[in-house]
């Protein structure tokens, strides 16, 4: 099963995608993962997004689209993938329609998780880092702290970081809007999108991604 997930930041695409990867026995393939297995094996994609990254500049669609290809071409691929992040926009979501046709394999579905803006903003805007190494996350909401700003597991300092502030948080939702959703319309063309509620438990949401993919296949 080839699967793209879509949803804007803080919808839990990266929970979803985990969870759904190991029920549904395919590679869970990340954009994020990409660029850190690339840079970190030094390999010639690797350097050259590299390059621009320490540059501050954005990495360019064909370095990206260049990562994903030679990801989906290795061995545990061959039957299956979930694409998380990847996909972005339009330029890309028509070039991996272009490797696939040109592999002989079509996409089995886009899932949409949906997430109101507000919630999304709750979310994110709620997380609480701890600083030391451990990792530990709160939410002022969902999951406080026993002690405000102090972490429950080590005593660290709890923090918030800069790119998770309210203001922060709807320019990123601005840029998704503008960017990414156009690739929701696309595939919904080619009757591929099932749109997720992505509010409730985590197994609930996992539960409806499931129940579409059977539906549409």
């Amino acid at each position: 099963m080839r699967i793209v997930l879509v949803g804007p930041p803080g919808a839990g695409k990266g929970t979803q995608a985990h969870v759904l990867a190991k029920t549904l026995s395919i590679p869970h393939i990340s954009t994020g993962d990409l660029f850190r297995a690339n840079i970190g094996q030094g390999t010639p994609l690797g350097l050259e997004a590299k390059s621009y990254m320490d540059a501050g500049r954005l990495v360019p669609d064909e370095v990206t689209i260049g990562m994903a290809k030679d990801r989906m071409l290795q061995p545990d691929a061959a039957n299956g993938f979930l694409l998380d992040g990847f996909p972005r926009n339009l330029g890309q979501a028509k070039a991996l329609d272009e490797f696939l046709a040109e592999q002989g394999i079509v996409l089995d579905g886009v899932l949409d998780l949906e997430v109101p803006e507000d919630e999304v903003v709750r979310r994110i805007a709620g997380r609480r880092l701890c600083r030391n190494d451990g990792g530990h996350v709160f939410h002022v909401d969902y999951n406080p702290p026993k002690a405000e700003g102090v972490c429950d597991e080590c005593g660290g300092e709890l923090y918030q970081r800069s790119d998770d502030t309210e203001e922060k948080v709807r320019t990123r939702l601005e840029v998704y809007h503008t960017e990414t959703e156009p690739i929701i319309d696309y595939y919904a063309q080619q009757g591929l999108v099932a749109t997720i509620p992505a509010l409730g438990k985590v197994d609930e949401v996992t539960q409806r991604a499931i129940e579409a993919l059977k539906q549409d296949n």
